[in-house]
């Protein structure tokens, strides 16, 4: 019998980037995360800008594009890489922020999905963000348009086209309408 050995966090760290890959960790085994298209990236820009923006003008606390990786767990060790994240000013460690990923979970995951997600794979990043502490999931389906919020009481709602997005106690008085998430710029 083979055992595969556990990847910790630390080992996913040191590992090379290998271009076009990225991987996650899901109880120590590694994860090819699917490229994102051109779709993806400008939805997930925006929703950072806007969130950059909101929580620069009120000092509010981090936001951090796609690429940091939060370690949701420990032995066997999770590592999520969400679209958009956001860390409250309490929650942002005091002298040297951490050299590698970082130690716990945002308060604010955003993941855009995209065509060739699971929607198995999205449900379980979603649960995993609200088991280890994320208060706040925000879910974007470009396709039809919709968000789904998932609050860390477990409770999720649908948002579509019209509806306003609002910022819960994560971004006190953040709102804008999910339509706008899904404005393209297109060529003048």
């Amino acid at each position: 019998m083979i055992t595969k050995q556990a990847v910790t966090a630390e080992q996913l760290w040191q590992m090379p980037e290998v271009p076009g890959k990225r991987f996650e960790l899901v109880d120590g085994e590694l994860v090819e995360m699917p490229g994102a298209g051109v779709l993806h990236r400008i939805i997930a820009a925006l929703v950072y800008r806007l969130i950059f923006a909101y929580a620069e003008n009120g000092n509010l606390g981090m936001t951090f594009p796609d690429g940091l990786g939060y370690i949701l767990h420990r032995r066997p060790d999770i590592v999520r890489i969400p679209d958009v994240s956001f860390v409250v000013y309490e929650h942002v460690p005091y002298g040297d922020l951490p050299k590698g990923f970082w130690e716990g979970a945002p308060d604010l995951a955003v993941e855009v999905v995209s065509p060739n997600d699971m929607a198995d794979d999205v449900h379980d990043k979603v649960h995993e963000y609200l088991e280890m502490g994320t208060r706040l999931v925000w879910v974007l389906w470009p396709k039809t348009q919709t968000v789904t919020v998932h609050t860390a009481d477990e409770r999720s709602r649908e948002l579509d086209s019209e509806d306003e997005l609002d910022g819960s106690n994560v971004l006190p008085g953040f709102s804008v309408r999910v339509g706008k998430l899904f404005e393209i710029p297109t060529r003048p």
